[in-house]
């Protein structure tokens, strides 16, 4: 997406309980035109909530639901141009494929020659051509899912609620839909909420992710802002695996000098452009397991960020190894890719870790 972009939803202080559990405590977000943008966190977060009540399923306690300038709040589901495709795809079964996708534009009274030129169009757009007359419980999960995705856009809403709607689907498969549905989403640029768990999910699909917890927003960025830059140690390690590396700062630097930070494996120097580190203050380091190197001990010890470890546990994946190094009662996670070339490490090694300069500081 470019630098010019045109609000289409905005959800300003949403509040919402349900007797004494509180939802949502005060949500607030824009959602831009055209983009693809998801609701990440954790269980009982309050993200189905939020998309519930954007739908209109749900009423907020407080706070306002801004479609294109109009608060809709009041306006039933049926009527306010948002369009909500369900986790369980909640299909008609004594229908056939085109009957689901075409029982809404009945329901508004399309003449039948539109409605048939618009379900054969849906049927096209999400690579079901010819399979009309067949009934859903003959399809696939995928199927099934994109059978779903076509009657949620018949009407050309305004606004696309995705409620986890890969969460049904075997590994494989849903690798494979959420290409097909992040390239029918792009082919019809339709500005769509997508709500998930699953971290991996959220980062592959997104322009842009809304990181909850506890029923507020933690962080709104895309997915390289998120992983790179976290605001806080939540976030850091709800987002990939992640090593947090408390310290102490001991100097700050000048101009392009590093930051020079304590840390139970010793000093390490940071690079880092965060305008409000100062000496003294404690400092959490976001290390992610990717941007550490480890080397045998053979490697000169001189140089920047090098400490000396033991490997304490190993986990082949194939394309990658995973090493768990201690450093004298500190561990650190630490991936290595193309295990075919670097060979695999083995438990007790005495092995040479590098700590990147390039880490995120945590402001807390």
């Amino acid at each position: 997406m470019g630098d010019e972009w045109k609000s289409v939803l905005v959800l300003d202080d949403i509040h919402k309980s349900f007797g004494e559990v509180k939802a949502l405590r005060g949500v607030s977000a824009d959602i831009r035109e055209g983009e693809l943008i998801a609701f990440l966190g954790p269980s009982g977060c309050g993200k189905t909530t939020l998309l519930r009540i954007i739908s209109g399923l749900i009423k907020p306690d407080s706070g306002e639901v801004i479609l294109e300038g109009r608060v809709i709040n009041d306006i039933t589901p049926d009527k306010r141009d948002t369009q909500m495709c369900f986790q369980n795809y909640a299909l008609f079964p004594h229908l056939t494929v085109a009957g689901n996708i075409r029982y809404g534009l009945e329901v508004h009274k399309w003449k039948r020659e539109r409605i048939e030129a618009r379900v054969e169009e849906l049927l096209h757009l999400v690579q079901l051509d010819g399979l009309g007359s067949r009934h859903v419980d003959e399809l696939s999960g995928g199927q099934q899912q994109r059978v779903a995705l076509a009657r949620a856009l018949a009407l050309d809403p305004k606004v696309l609620l995705l409620d986890e709607p890969l969460s049904n689907l075997d590994a494989n498969l849903r690798v494979q839909m959420r290409t097909t549905l992040r390239e029918i989403q792009r082919r019809v640029n339709i500005t769509t909420i997508f709500v998930t768990h699953d971290q991996v999910e959220a980062m592959t699909i997104s322009d842009r992710l809304v990181v909850m917890n506890y029923g507020v927003v933690e962080q709104v960025g895309t997915p390289v802002e998120i992983y790179q830059k976290p605001n806080n140690e939540f976030i850091a390690g709800f987002i990939g695996y992640v090593n947090i590396l408390k310290g102490e700062v001991k100097s700050t630097g000048k101009d392009t000098e590093p930051v020079i930070v304590s840390t139970e494996l010793g000093e390490l120097e940071i690079l880092s452009s965060e305008e409000d580190i100062k000496a003294g203050g404690e400092a959490y380091l976001v290390i992610r397991p990717e941007n550490v190197n480890i080397g045998s001990l053979e490697e000169e010890a001189i140089g920047v960020n090098r400490f000396k470890g033991t490997v304490a546990n190993v986990t082949y994946a194939g394309s990658t190894v995973k090493y768990v190094v201690d450093f004298e009662g500190k561990s650190l996670i630490i991936d290595e890719y193309d295990p075919a070339t670097h060979g695999v490490r083995r438990m007790g090694d005495k092995v040479m870790v590098t700590i990147p300069r390039n880490v995120h500081i945590l402001r807390e």
